[in-house]
């Protein structure tokens, strides 16, 4: 489909999501967010794409959501977005469940500021890495508001309950230095170099691992951040294996480590997830 406020790119397996409101910082509108929403849906059911790469046109990655509204930007009823508390879901918050419900490896380039829901919709992306200009902030106790798009569950598994409660108290802008030693990121690159590092990165994983089980890890890693117990990780990976140790992918693999050449995988997602999938809609795990 087409897109106004994103470019949505596909070349040699990897999807580029590049925000593209370069002369609003890239904030995000209404209209941006069912379009990355949409993009990512899309994303899940394209079996090419093994990678996605998210960055921001121009010298932003994202200032947050766009505040042209005024005082009323964040008021709901205002905004006509919904009449009562119940009615309302948090803009930012759809995004990340959409990114976190991924089965396709997401990494973010972070060009330049990502402040607010910049910042947020970074968490659920798998692996950060940064311009040595880029700065990042969860600014929301800075305009009375607490940080949205599941931060709150997103953040401390990503740099720790006290690094965490000292950047969203603050609400100040993180250096990209500071965001590397907390681990957020995991490199700093020039400006030049960012995009050629995170591609880099994304034709590692297209060209050496299984969609399906990459896919798969995503999922387990992500959804067993939060569990109480190994247990549920033992159960459906025991659960997984039993369908993947039967598969081509399994096939294809282990010959071309004895032939000693790459792998060529033929499982791709959607269509050839294992049986388990998707675990968490099974009773056992809806407790």
């Amino acid at each position: 489909m087409g897109y106004e406020t994103i470019n949505y790119t596909v070349a040699d397996q990897i999807l580029t999501i590049e925000l593209n409101r370069p002369e609003k910082m890239n904030a995000v509108t209404p209209q941006m967010r069912e379009e990355l929403i949409s993009a990512f849906a899309e994303a899940d059911k394209d079996p090419e794409v093994r990678a996605i790469v998210v960055t921001g046109s121009g010298k932003a990655y994202c200032a947050g959501a766009d505040v042209s509204g005024g005082s009323k930007t964040f008021d709901p009823e205002a905004r006509g977005w919904a009449d009562t508390m119940e009615d309302f879901r948090d803009g930012g918050g759809q995004i990340t469940l959409k990114i976190f419900e991924s089965t396709k490896p997401v990494i973010g380039a972070i060009n330049g500021v990502a402040a607010g829901l910049g910042a947020t919709m970074l968490l659920p992306m798998d692996i950060l890495l940064a311009a040595d200009t880029a700065r990042i902030g969860f600014v929301f106790s800075r305009r009375g508001l607490v940080p949205e798009a599941c931060a709150t569950w997103f953040l401390p598994k990503k740099v720790g309950l006290s690094r965490a409660l000292e950047w969203t108290m603050t609400g100040r802008l993180i250096p990209a230095r500071e965001a590397l030693e907390s681990g957020l990121v995991r490199s700093i690159h020039t400006a030049d170099e960012l995009l050629p590092a995170a591609y880099a990165l994304a034709r590692e994983i297209a060209d050496n691992a299984a969609p399906v089980a990459v896919g798969m890890i995503r999922q387990m890693i992500w959804r067993f951040a939060g569990s109480d117990h190994p247990m549920d990780a033992h159960r459906v990976d025991s659960k997984v294996n039993f369908s993947l140790g039967r598969s081509r992918d399994v096939e294809e693999g282990i010959k071309a480590f004895l032939e000693k050449r790459p792998p060529v995988f033929p499982g791709r997602l959607p269509e050839d997830a294992p049986l388990a999938y998707p675990w968490w809609e099974e009773p056992e795990f809806k407790k």
